[in-house]
């Protein structure tokens, strides 16, 4: 999962990431309004933590921009202000939760893990670039045009997109869709992700499943991609 974190405490900020990563989560720390905002926008991102007084933009004007651009993510707001008018601001301008200073951090994992439960259940359709895949038919389109797909590369793609922009290692493949301990003398995470990309690459310009070499896989649309951490 990865999140995008907006604070500019610095100490609270690497107090969280610092956290969150070591939960297994992939973390990206935005220290003002306008480079969250940009952030937000352009990534992938599965949670925004968002905090309220920011430098350049607060997270009232983010949270209105970015919903208004189509940012359907859950958001987490934190704030040291615990004022009931403020928290019915930040939801009626489309936060999921608030969250007050100074908070645990065993309280801020649970929301965490509360709104990616509640965002990854209501996520029916992936969309990631040009490629589509229906989570409940199973059915894959690229600009509009339908990807046949067997059961095991059905699972690769949804784990793939899940986790577009970051690094997927063999292992956590060969775990996460043939539920094995990885053997290091077997092929199988390739040869899948050469069928897939025959399926959903070939005859596409903008290629999607790219390898870091030594590391395993990210689907990215960026030529450079550089995964996200």
């Amino acid at each position: 999962m990865h999140i995008l974190l907006v604070e500019d405490e610095m100490k609270v900020a690497r107090f969280i990431r610092r956290g969150l990563e070591a939960e297994g989560y992939a973390v990206d720390v935005a220290s003002d309004g306008s480079s969250g905002e940009r952030k937000a926008l352009d990534g992938q991102y599965d949670l925004l933590i968002l905090d309220v007084l920011l430098p350049k933009k607060n997270g009232f004007e983010i949270l209105n921009t970015i919903r208004h651009d189509g940012f359907k993510s859950p958001v987490l707001m934190l704030t040291a202000r615990s004022a009931t008018e403020d928290i019915i601001k930040g939801l009626d301008k489309g936060a999921d939760d608030y969250l007050t200073k100074p908070f645990s951090f065993d309280e801020l994992l649970a929301r965490v893990r509360s709104l990616l439960r509640r965002g990854q259940q209501s996520k029916t359709v992936l969309r990631f670039s040009d490629i589509e895949l229906d989570t409940v038919s199973r059915r894959a389109t690229r600009k509009g045009k339908r990807i046949d797909l067997t059961m095991r590369e059905y699972a690769l793609l949804e784990f793939l997109m899940r986790n577009g922009g970051r690094v997927v290692t063999r292992n956590q493949l060969a775990k996460e869709v043939w539920g094995l301990d990885f053997d290091p003398g077997t092929n199988i995470v390739d040869v899948y992700i050469n069928h897939l990309r025959k399926k959903i690459d070939v005859g596409f310009e903008k290629k999607l499943i790219r390898t870091e070499r030594g590391k395993g896989y990210v689907f990215s649309d960026k030529e450079n991609s550089r995964p996200k951490r």
